[in-house]
């Protein structure tokens, strides 16, 4: 989780994860925990990282507490900081890496290899290893660096999803177009999940062609 606005995007991609019964590495960026603080008003403590991060995935999109109710037994918590932690080797066991939201200049850091922090690093590591990586890019606009810097991802094997909702899918509420969001990033990652209603071909009543998302 990198500093980009979008955490509710993050807390819906981990609840998804643990329903699926996958186990989770989790690695906040100190850029992630300021957002954090700042859009939901929840302090990322390492030394009560498991209170903290149950009270974050129990909010809705909209902020309302207690939306959802999360086991977090199954996240394994990784101080961004702690270069020598499991994940920033190859040898460590894992299907891959979702980097979600991902901000610009955690993708640059990425793309360019320059691994100055565990996210960064483990990101290196996942692409070596030719495991799945995810970024979630949330920016708009998009400049030209940034632009070269995700085409070299995607060179390197990465899916690059913008944090881009669709309105096909009958959202009615803000959680349904952060679901939307959060499933298109658990497809590319192969993971399972039923957080929005996939397209099934019928065009008509406002719906949108899915060629165009």
């Amino acid at each position: 989780m990198s500093g980009a606005s979008g955490t509710p995007y993050a807390a819906a991609v981990l609840r998804a994860l643990l329903a699926a019964g996958e186990a989770v590495d989790l690695v906040v960026s100190r850029a992630s925990r300021l957002t954090l603080l700042d859009e939901t008003g929840i302090s990322f403590r390492d030394a009560h990282w498991q209170d903290d991060l149950g009270r974050w995935l129990a909010l809705g999109a909209d902020g309302k507490p207690g939306t959802f109710d999360v086991d977090v037994s199954g996240v394994r918590y990784w101080s961004a900081g702690d270069l020598a932690a499991g994940p920033s080797s190859g040898s460590y066991p894992a299907k891959g890496m979702l980097i979600v939201p991902a901000s610009t200049a955690c993708v640059a850091g990425v793309a360019l290899g320059l691994s100055k922090d565990l996210l960064q690093r483990t990101a290196s590591v996942t692409l070596k290893e030719r495991r799945t990586l995810v970024v979630a890019v949330r920016e708009t606009p998009l400049n030209g660096q940034t632009l070269r810097h995700l085409l070299a991802l995607d060179d390197a094997g990465a899916s690059v999803v913008p944090a881009s909702p669709a309105f096909y899918a009958g959202a009615t509420h803000i959680q349904d177009l952060v679901d939307f969001v959060a499933g298109r990033v658990l497809d590319a990652a192969g993971v399972g999940h039923g957080l929005y209603r996939r397209w099934r071909g019928e065009l008509g009543g406002g719906t949108a062609d899915p060629r165009d998302t």
